[in-house]
């Protein structure tokens, strides 16, 4: 193999890895739904819905609901995991890495584990 293509695979595998772990603000996560990556911002209203469906708890980002940014929703099943994570983590700015997706043309994240939120300072 010559050297032209040794460096050639080498940049392809490096940028590869860099846009899996891309880290977004969350007025640039709408511009990545479908795809894996860190987004990060402050969170400007969180709120744990126990008599609604599914019991979610809602990080919403930068603007409060219901003009949020970006979304971080975590499951009942998965709550306790995060130990009431809409008072831990409101006012903070946090990092959550996982798959954008968008419900109702709001990019959000479903965290499941702890691993995947974490305080930025």
């Amino acid at each position: 193999m010559n050297l032209t293509l040794k460096f050639a695979i080498v940049v392809v595998c490096f940028t590869v890895h860099i846009l899996a772990g891309q880290t977004l603000s969350e007025g640039e996560a709408a511009k990545h739904v479908g795809e894996k990556a860190t987004v990060c911002g402050v969170v400007a209203s969180a709120r744990y819905a126990s008599r609604s469906k599914g019991q979610p708890t809602f990080l919403n980002l930068d603007k409060p609901y219901p003009n949020a940014i970006f979304t971080a929703l975590i499951w009942r099943e998965d709550r306790p995991k995060f130990n009431e994570p809409e008072i831990r983590f409101r006012n903070k700015r946090i990092c959550t890495t996982g798959t954008i997706t968008s419900y109702r043309g709001t990019p959000e994240m479903v965290l499941r584990e702890p691993s995947q939120v974490r305080l930025q300072r």
